[in-house]
């Protein structure tokens, strides 16, 4: 079973047991941290809708790292102005724990597919 959950602006597909680089969150390692936003769950049927009410996925903290260095540079010809600018983004590694479909199971997804 797999879910697509909404962290940090972006969307993120993950099944249990992944590990995921997120954007940074800002807890300690080993700590439990549940994704509220769950846009689609997949497993004997897809859900996705209203009846997605209740789903969560739950995950444990990892650890945290870095991801690659972007170096930049501004110029502007004739004024000698020159900048030099490096980025390097912070993320957190969780690990997936579980995923609960929510209220919806059955009933609501059957009714939401057609069938």
């Amino acid at each position: 079973m797999y879910a697509v959950i909404k962290t940090g602006g972006k969307q993120e597909k993950v099944a249990e047991g992944q590990r995921v680089d997120v954007e940074l969150l800002h807890v300690t390692e080993g700590d439990e941290v549940g994704f509220d936003p769950v846009l689609l769950v997949d497993g004997d049927s897809v859900v996705a809708g209203p009846a997605l009410a209740g789903a969560r996925v739950s995950a444990r903290v990892v650890g945290a790292s870095k991801g690659p260095k972007i170096k930049g540079f501004t110029y502007k010809p004739k004024n000698r102005a020159r900048k030099r600018w490096g980025h390097r983004q912070h993320y957190t590694t969780i690990e997936i724990t579980g995923i609960t479909r929510g209220s919806g199971d059955s009933s609501t997804a059957a009714s939401a597919t057609g069938s």
